[in-house]
């Protein structure tokens, strides 16, 4: 899981980076890594949100509706389900769709030429 704070959104993240970063981790229990804030809509949209909403991503492309909405990218780099920002991140519907990624992935193998660490 990855979080990119974003103000877009009727002035919801005024914070700075380590005040949005304090608030997360204290009041919503958040342990997952926590980016600096992006924009995510309009001219100076953040090359990641390029992609994620790019109508070439067919049904899943498209505007960011909300904060918090959340997008499932497999090891390839293929935007594979977007789930609205209501969407409860551990919920059925989202822990499903990890699962199956998952699962279409396999077992994690090391890249051929990787040392061991020892």
């Amino acid at each position: 899981m990855l979080a990119f704070p974003a103000n877009n959104f009727n002035g919801q993240e005024p914070g700075t980076n380590l005040e949005i970063k304090s608030f997360c981790r204290k009041q919503k229990k958040a342990t997952f890594p926590l980016f600096s804030k992006i924009s995510v809509k309009g001219a100076d949209m953040h090359p990641i949100y390029r992609f994620l909403t790019d109508k070439k991503n067919a049904k899943l492309g498209g505007a960011v509706k909300w904060n918090f909405q959340k997008y499932l990218v497999n090891h390839e780099g293929k935007v594979l389900a977007k789930f609205s920002p209501r969407e409860d991140p551990m919920g059925a519907k989202v822990t499903a769709a990890l699962d199956k990624a998952l699962t279409a992935r396999g077992a994690y193998k090391k890249p051929a030429g990787s040392k061991k660490k020892g």
